[in-house]
Order: structure tokens, then sequence, then C-alpha cells
């Protein structure tokens, strides 16, 4: 549905910000000159009558009445209490009347807490120009003698830079006032800059450096004395940890800050601690408890931003939650609230927010979209009287997608361009790919509506920009700038999935050579980002691959799970990429494949064969006779989402599987092979299992039998039961040879890396745990580890992005290839499975597809296993097949 046009066009709206930026100047000089006359007329009424009328009480004593010293106290205190304009009248006449003293030491200080409450009003330009007489003063006195003055001036200054947007600045000078305070032994003054600097990398989008920053500083103060230094380092070390994902951490970490908080009995401190578990409750998905954090956030704080953050908060969650009269009873009253806040940066940020949330409502009243556009337009403009054009990149693109979302494509195009530019010119390369995707998107409608090749032409070249920028962001791929802000799966997964729809679109005309080659590098792309993603770092060395160096008799299967339908692209030696589709939603694709697990795990009968046979049909059947015609003899798939919990042997052509046909591998992507063939040689076997139940999970008498199997057929060392544990583990990989792991025990493949382990006598194993053990051994083996072999593990019940725990885990062990369980299955069926398997492997020249293959193929024909493919199909080969 098109909404009516703005009422303002882009014009209009820059001629708009400049008069409204020179009106708003003019309202401060006009309220400077106010308050000068007011200080005045103060002061001259004092001395004209002595002493105010005993009827009326002054809210704070006349400066003649006090010491400078006490003046000066007497105004922090004022400024603690937010009591802002009282503690300018009192600091300007202590400023005006140490002047003339002499006392340049008291001048500084005075000046430098003047500067701070100017800037809590937002009068930057007179908060700028009392640092620098502060700083001017400096001059006059003996370096030695002023030290400690400096960095407290310069404690201030990296505020005041931080709050104008001016984040790099801020830590320069945070490090300066830093690295002075260390001079003067005041360790709590020093850490403290240094938590500074943390919050502006936060700024910065840069969470892991602020983690690595913070992590020592949050150690050193761990014996301490509480402190509202100590609950700070906490808050924003949980901040950081929540935006990177490890949000179980991230709320450890922040209970910890809040209790703090309460025993210090600090207000505020209690607010921003809750306000900061209340997100990261939020990201966990516990919705209502986030909302009581929020609430009692904005219930404890005596700031108005703290106050209108945690309303924010809680509209999100009323958006998110479809509670739109929550929404609309709530928003203007925050919009009011945002309109009584200083000048600064967080203020922006705020509205900026507030924009966002409503622009995801989707309404045409309550609130319009001219009433958004006023939001950003505000947004924009104190943006540019701050110069802070990362903000002002933000706000503009932010109403670019206003204009998107109403269909006012053109104006949409023009605000995007401007928020690409600002944001390239400030290298915010994580905001720049957002107005480079929502170019992608314009020009891909502009093309939909006039059937322009042009259009879709532009509309490649932002995609692939926009996933250039990515490229260059992959340390930083999920911590995006908490103006924003958002998870991988709502950005990051979108632009590459709609980038492959563009490129396999034939409304556009032919799909070209170059398309599908330029679609198969897009989900290459994908798949690197999810493994980044799942491991919350950029730890996977890429290098493009074609599968005629790897295998001449391979074919490769991309099956991708598109919006409104299954795109499938084939590789096979020596013949160009070829693609096919099929019209399904990827609502209704992913329901199906979740039943079509549950009939396989559950051993439904024969309900399963129906949905094999679909698969069959989409994925195989099309290319099916070309397999044939050229000898293929492994089929590799590179599998997407929810495609990746079932298994692709046992797709079915109404007579035969695809194993009894085929050997079958998985790889998250040719980029991450690394191609070669097990070593020839007599095989050595390292095993470890578990046959006893242990911390909670069940026994597995067959462990026995399968690890004395494996011992007959292959030379073997054997850690069983209280033999297996993690030390030992460590040990014999540091000192065997064996170029095969295999580890008969329980495990478990999660979408999150700290739920997937496997199982010893005394530890789960996480993925980070084992890839440092099996790199650690590396490091004393002449032979590599060519095999890790994952006996009774399964994928976690429920979660449909599980298996990219399993890929996880093969790429990141260090074994050249994993073999592992969709499912934990009979374990008599895995025992014959396994021996089978290594048998085949002994053979020369057998590849490990091929002997995985053999061995499911023997479980399939036993008698006691033949009716379901429960027994055998879940086994898959990750990595290298050959």
């Amino acid at each position: 549905m098109r909404h009516r046009v703005f009422a303002f066009s882009i014009s209009r709206l820059n001629s708009r910000l400049n008069s409204r930026l020179n009106s708003r100047l003019n309202r401060w000089l006009k309220y400077s000159l106010f308050l000068v006359l007011a200080c005045c007329l103060c002061w001259f009424t004092h001395v004209a009558l002595a002493a105010p009328p005993p009827t009326v009480a002054p809210t704070f004593p006349l400066l003649a009445d006090l010491p400078i010293e006490t003046a000066l106290e007497r105004g922090q205190s004022l400024y603690e209490a937010g009591q802002y304009a009282e503690a300018v009248t009192l600091l300007e006449q202590a400023v005006s009347q140490v002047a003339a003293t002499g006392q340049v030491a008291v001048e500084v200080s005075a000046l430098r807490n003047l500067a701070l409450v100017y800037g809590r009003l937002g009068n930057w330009a007179a908060a700028n120009q009392a640092i620098a007489t502060s700083q001017t003063l400096l001059d006059r006195l003996p370096a030695k003698d002023h030290r400690a003055l400096q960095a407290a001036v310069l404690d201030v200054q990296g505020s005041l830079q931080l709050e104008q947007g001016q984040a790099r600045a801020a830590i320069a000078t945070w490090e300066a006032a830093a690295k002075l305070y260390g001079e003067l032994g005041d360790q709590e003054k020093s850490l403290r800059n240094q938590i500074n600097q943390a919050q502006a990398l936060q700024r910065l989008g840069f969470y892991r450096r602020s983690i690595e920053l913070l992590t020592p500083i949050v150690q050193t103060l761990a014996s301490q004395p509480d402190s509202l230094t100590k609950t700070v380092s906490l808050r924003t070390l949980g901040d950081g940890l929540q935006v990177v994902g490890d949000v179980d951490e991230s709320e450890k970490v922040l209970e910890q800050s809040l209790a703090l908080a309460k025993r210090l009995n600090s207000t505020n401190a209690i607010a921003q601690a809750e306000l900061s578990l209340g997100n990261t409750l939020q990201l966990q998905g516990k919705r209502d408890v986030a909302l009581a954090a929020y609430q009692r956030a904005e219930a404890a704080s005596t700031s108005a931003l703290t106050r209108v953050q945690a309303q924010l908060n809680q509209l999100k969650v009323f958006t998110a939650t479809r509670q739109i009269t929550e929404v609309q009873s709530r928003w203007q009253l925050i919009q009011a609230t945002l309109e009584t806040l200083p000048l600064n940066q967080s203020s922006i940020v705020a509205r900026i927010n507030l924009a966002q949330t409503l622009i995801q409502l989707n309404q045409t009243q309550n609130p319009t979209p001219n009433d958004i556009a006023q939001i950003l337009t505000h947004a924009i403009q104190h943006a540019r009287s701050l110069q802070d054009q990362r903000n002002e990149a933000t706000a503009i693109g932010t109403l670019g997608t206003l204009y998107e979302r109403t269909g006012q494509l053109a104006d949409a195009q023009k605000l995007s361009n401007q928020a690409l530019a600002l944001a390239q010119t400030n290298n915010a390369n994580d905001i720049a790919y957002r107005w480079q995707w929502q170019l992608g998107r314009i020009h891909k409608a502009k093309g939909d509506a006039a059937a322009n090749p042009a259009d879709y032409q532009r509309a490649i070249a932002a995609y692939t920009d926009a996933l250039s920028t990515l490229q260059l962001l992959r340390a930083d791929l999920v911590t995006v700038n908490t103006q924003a802000q958002v998870s991988f799966q709502e950005s990051v997964e979108p632009i590459h999935r709609e980038f492959v729809s563009l490129l396999l679109d034939s409304k556009r005309g032919e799909v070209t050579a170059q398309s599908l080659e330029s679609a198969r590098q897009v989900i290459e792309s994908l798949q690197l980002a999810e493994l980044d993603n799942f491991f919350r770092e950029a730890c996977l060395r890429a290098t493009p691959t074609a599968v005629d160096q790897i295998d001449q008799q391979a074919a490769v299967i991309y099956p991708i799970i598109l919006s409104d339908r299954l795109e499938v692209i084939v590789s096979l030696p020596q013949q160009p990429l070829r693609h096919y589709s099929t019209r399904i939603s990827r609502t209704e694709f992913e329901a199906a494949a979740a039943q079509l697990r549950q009939y396989l795990v559950l051993r439904i009968g024969r309900l399963h064969l129906r949905g094999m046979q679909n698969l069959y049909d989409w994925i195989i059947r099309p290319v099916e006779a070309d397999l044939v015609a050229s000898r293929t003899q492994t089929i590799v798939f590179v599998l997407d989402g929810v495609l990746r919990n079932l298994p692709m042997s046992a797709l079915y052509d109404g007579n035969q599987f695809l194993i009894e046909k085929y050997s079958i591998a998985l790889t998250p992507g040719l980029q991450l092979l690394n191609p070669r063939p097990l070593q020839a040689g007599t095989l050595n076997v390292l095993t470890a299992g578990l046959s006893e139940s242990r911390q909670g999970f069940s026994a597995l008498p067959n462990v026995v039998s399968e690890v004395k199997q494996i011992q007959a057929t292959v030379p073997s060392q054997v850690f069983l039961n209280q033999d297996f544990t993690e030390d030992s583990f460590k040990q014999a990989l540091s000192s065997q040879t064996a170029p095969i792991v295999h580890l008969a025990t329980h495990g478990k493949f999660s979408s999150d890396k700290d739920q997937t382990f496997v199982l010893t006598w005394d530890e789960r194993l996480g993925i980070t745990t084992l890839n440092n053990l099996l790199q650690l051994s590396e490091l004393n083996r002449a032979v590599p580890i060519e095999l890790l072999v994952l006996s009774a593990c399964e994928t976690a019940t429920g979660d449909k992005q599980a298996a990219l725990g399993m890929a996880g885990m093969a790429v990141r062990a260090g074994a050249r290839s994993t073999i592992a369980s969709l499912w934990q299955i009979n374990d008599e069926s895995t025992s014959l499975l396994m021996s089978r398997f290594y048998q085949e492997l002994a053979k020369s020249k057998t590849t490990k597809a091929e002997a995985l293959r053999q061995a499911q193929l023997a479980v399939l024909q036993e008698p006691r296993f033949r009716q379901h493919p429960y027994f055998w199909a879940p086994y898959v080969l990750v990595g290298n097949w050959l």
C-alpha cells in the first residue's frame, strides 16, 4: 500500500534543516544573553540590598557568602543533583571572581567544572571555550605542579568530545589522561579513563577491542573495595559481551554490576545496570523479564536521558510483540521528553532509535510517516549542529528507509546516497553497508516497477558493494554500532539471500553464466559468514577452490532457500554451472523439513518416504541424467538452513535411496576445504569413549563392542571410561601420531557454540577447548589429524540451525574431515557401521566418502535395520571427502 507523499521534499528538507539550525543557534544566543543578564541582575540586587528579604530564601548561597573552594564544591553538588542552570550561575561567578585574584590553579578547576555543566546543557561552544581557556592557563603553571590538574581537564575534555560525536578524539584524550594519572600513582582514575576509552570504542562499533581493554580492568578491580568505577566497568563489559553474542556471560556480568550498584545505593548506577540487563534479557528472548527491568530502570533513574532510554526500550518490546495500542499511547510522550533533553550525541541517538522503532510498527496513522519524518529531521539538524557526521548519516539513511517503505523511491535513493557518502567519508563501514543494501533494494524495486534492466544492474552493483563492505568488517561482523544494531539473521543473512534471488531471477532476463558464478560465490560467502557468526569471530581462512581441482568425479550441489522459492545450483567438472528452482515459500519449506525430520527421528512408519521423495524431485531429479552422463561418483552438498538437519543420503527416487547410487559428503563451502586424500600406509586410530552413564547422560553399553571391533580392524590406542579424561586425551593427542581420532561418546551440536560439546569422564569438551587441544597436538605431530569421528553425538532437538554446530566442529577442530551424526541412534547399529567403515577405509585408494557409503549400505542391508533410515542415514561426512 502506498502512503500519501510527505509534505516536504528533499530540497525543502535541507533548507528546513539549515533554517532550524540557525534558529536553534539564535535561541542559544538569546538563552545565553538572558542567562548573563539574569546573573548580573542577581548580583546587582545582592549588592544593593546586602541581603535578600527574609521571606525569599535563595535556592543556593550567593558567591559573596562563600569561599571559592566552597563555591566550587557547591557547584559540583548542584551538577550532581541535575540543577545545571543554578550550577552555571554559581560557577560563572566563581570563574569571574577567581580570575581577579590570580589563583590560576583554582581558576582552571572552576573552568573545568563550568565546561562540564555547559556540556550538560548542550552549550558546546561555551563548553569548548571553557576547556580551551583552562588549557591556556595550565601552560602558565610549572609542568611538575599541574599534572593532576591537567589530567582532570583532559578527563572532562574527553567527555565533551564523546558527546559531540568525536569518539576517536575522546579516546586519544582519555589515553593521555590515563597516562598522567598512572604517572601520579592514581590507579582508580587511570582505570576510570580506560573504561571511558572502552565506552568510546563501543560508540565506534569496536566491541571486541572494548572487551579486550575492559577484561583486565575488571580483573584488577575485582579485589578492590566496592566503587562506582567497578560498577561502570562491569556494566560496560556486559554491554560489549551482549553485542558480540555472549549473552549468558553478559547477563552474569550485568547481574554483578546491578548487585554492586545496589550495595552502593546509587540510583543512577542501578538504573543504568537495569537498562543494560534488560537489553541482554531481550536478546535472550525473555521479553517479559526485560520489560520489567526497563520499568525498574525508568523508576530508579534521576537522569532524564536514562529514563527516556528505558522508555524507548519498552517501546521496542511493545513493537516486537505487536502491542500497537501501547506504542500509540506512549511514543508522543517520549518525543516530548526528547524535546527537553540537551543537545548531545546521546539525545540524537535516542531520536533515531525512536524513529527506527516507529518505522517497524508500519502504521499509517498515529504515528503517520510525516510524524516519523519530523523526528528524523530534528535528529539530522542536531547532528549537523554538532558536526556529528556518523549520526547524521544514520538519521538520513533511516529517513531513506522511511521513504522506501512509503514507495517514494526517488527520494529514498537520494537520501540513501547522502547517508552512504557521509558514512564512507567517516570510514564507518559498519553503517555504510546498510545504505548500500538499501540502495540495492531501492534499485530492484524500481526495476520491478519499470522492467528496467539498468535498474537491475544498479541493484546488483549496490548488493556487490554491500557484500564487499561486509568482507572488510569480518572481524566485527556481528558487532555493529549501537545506532544500527541488528542481529545477524535480520541484517547480514538477508543481504546474501536477496542478492542470490536477484541474480537468479528470470524476470530481469536470462540468467547468465556470470550471474550463476556470482550467486555461487555469494552462497559461499554466506556459509563463511554464518560460521564467523557461530564462532563470534572471523577465525576461518577461505581460499577459492574449483571442484575440478579437488575431484574430477564429484558434483557439488548448492540448494538455496529463498523467501519465495528453492533454488539449486549444480557444479559438474568441466561443465558450466546450471540452476533450477521450485516455487515454495521459505515458511512452507521449513515447516515441511521440520516435520520430515520428526518422521525420521521418531521412526513413524513410512511417512518419511514422501517427504524424502519430494526433496529428491526438487534437488536431484532435474540434474539426474547429467550426473549419470558425467559419471559422477560423489555428490557434495553445500547445505543451507534447515536442510543441514536432514540426511541427503536418504533422498528417495521412488525406488532407491541416494546413498545406493552415490557417495555423499557435506561441506560448508569449497573455500574451506583442505583437498588432500588420506595418506597411504597403515591406519592408526586414537580411540576414546564412554560406555557408562556420566554427568546425567545415559550409558552407551555398545561402545565397548564398537571399540573392540575398531581394535580388531586397525591398530588403536584406547581410552575407555575413567581413562578418558581431558588430561589423558590431551597427552595422547600430543604424543601419538594416529591420523584418525575416534570419540565414541555423547555429544551435542547446537547453533550456540557454547552448547556444542563432547563428553569425557570428567568434563564437557566445548568446541573451543577441543579445537585448542587438537591445534596444540598439531605442533607436536609429524602426522596431521586427517579424520575426526564423533560417534553417538547428535544435533540439538528443536534447533533448526543445530547442524551449523556440526559444520563448526568440523571446520574448527583442526581435522581435514569429520564424521558425526544428525541424531543419537541405536548404538548396536552404530557399532556395526563403524566396524565396516574402518574395514573399507583400510582398503587401498578408498575415499572416506566411499568408505562411509559402504558402511551405511551394510547397515541398510541388515534385516534388523533395513526397515528405516533412522539406523543408517544420520551419519554424515563433513569436509574433505577424499
